[in-house]
């Protein structure tokens, strides 16, 4: 039998602060006054899951939940960053390849900075569903210029699956790996990343970007995801990277159906347990179109930055997003709301 924690009860502000002082409430992810009161221990056993709640404790099994989270690519984590995605691919499924020309790419990645994105995260090679693989001579090229103009002016994220792309852009001035599949395409890509001291992003998907979602199935999304992940932490440790350097996405959108996103996104806070930094990616993407009504990515602003605010909310630490300033201002009013202290006039 396995047995999985998830932190609920929520408390914000000076409520979150006085209580986990008091010890009787625990201390949770990346908004600097959000605390938890309970805890939903999960188990299964033999495909059989059982759930109830116990109030906060100083158990140690709870503190892999309530700790700090100590920085990320020199980024704090006791505050939600936001990730700005600059796409250099001509087939992205949210802008459709308007920056795939670098110019274009290096304007476009210049105003998220203003927008107030804490990192950028550049990508070659789509992974939307359907997608194929690019080659990677070819991915390094799309995305070298833009990397080359922008990396003294930025915290660069490489979002990339090939070892090569890794270390020609750790020799240009990035500073963190995102992979969507967590290591695992590239063999050499664990042991490339470990020689770079790399901060790594490791994503739960279910396949590979061209077949994933064909017919995703799991015998509990949650847990199965949880477990996967848990997995993938352990091979990256076991291949020579430390785990506070590793950070974890649930992988929203990638092998799963809008009934698996949904469920991952009200459950999310139980990734906590894995003792890890916490990234929520949903940005644009299919489920929220059902949920709005909206067809084109592009037009998923408004159910995004709700996503979003969920996840900032659930304790997610970074927050990797196409409409950086909505974000940014969304995030702003409600730490303003739950936490007056932390507003300067």
């Amino acid at each position: 039998m396995k047995t999985y924690l998830r932190p609920l009860g929520l408390v914000y502000g000076d409520d979150a602060r006085e209580m986990i002082l008091k010890r009787s409430a625990g201390a949770l992810g990346g908004m600097p006054a959000i605390g938890f009161t309970h805890v939903e221990l999960i188990s299964r056993d033999a495909g059989k899951v059982s759930r109830h709640i116990e109030t906060y404790s100083d158990h140690p099994k709870y503190f892999e939940l309530s700790h700090r989270r100590s920085a990320f690519a020199r980024l704090d984590l006791s505050t939600t960053n936001v990730m700005g995605i600059v796409n250099v691919t001509p087939d992205s499924f949210s802008d459709g390849g308007k920056s795939f020309d670098s110019t274009d790419a290096v304007m476009n990645a210049q105003r998220l900075l203003d927008e107030g994105a804490d990192v950028l995260d550049i990508g070659g090679e789509s992974t939307r569903p359907g997608s194929d693989e690019v080659d990677v001579d070819e991915e390094w090229c799309r995305i070298a210029p833009v990397l080359l103009a922008l990396a003294s002016k930025a915290t660069i994220s490489i979002d990339t699956r090939k070892s090569l792309v890794m270390r020609k852009g750790f020799e240009k001035g990035a500073a963190i790996i995102n992979d969507v599949s967590a290591l695992q395409f590239d063999p050499a890509a664990a042991a490339v990343a470990a020689q770079l001291n790399a901060p790594v992003i490791l994503m739960h998907a279910l396949g590979e970007p061209k077949t994933m979602q064909l017919n995703p199935r799991y015998e509990h999304v949650v847990l199965d995801v949880y477990d996967g992940l848990e997995l993938l932490i352990s091979k990256a440790v076991a291949a020579g990277i430390p785990k506070s350097r590793i950070m974890i996405d649930p992988g929203v959108g990638f092998g799963k159906t809008y009934s698996h996103n949904l469920t991952l996104m009200r459950e999310m806070s139980i990734f906590h347990g894995l003792g890890v930094p916490l990234m929520i990616g949903l940005s644009r993407k299919a489920y929220i179109g059902a949920l709005t009504g909206e067809k084109k990515a592009g037009d998923r602003m408004a159910g995004s930055v709700g996503g979003a605010l969920h996840a900032a909310m659930q304790g997610a630490h970074m927050l990797r997003v196409h409409d950086v300033k909505a974000t940014v201002d969304a995030l702003a009013v409600f730490t303003a709301s739950c936490d007056p202290s932390s507003v300067m006039i």
